[in-house]
């Protein structure tokens, strides 16, 4: 299992469980348990 560390960068690929409207340049936060475990910001949309 891979571990991305504070300060890492890195790209993924996400498929959403419920549609919502999305743009490049949209700012995000992964929460998982209440907690902030991520943020980033949206570069591609893929169809």
């Amino acid at each position: 299992t891979e571990m991305v560390m504070p300060g890492d960068n890195v790209e993924f690929n996400v498929e959403l469980i419920t549609p919502i409207a999305m743009d490049k340049e949209l700012r995000f936060a992964i929460r998982e348990g209440g907690h902030t475990v991520g943020a980033g910001v949206v570069t591609e949309i893929a169809e």
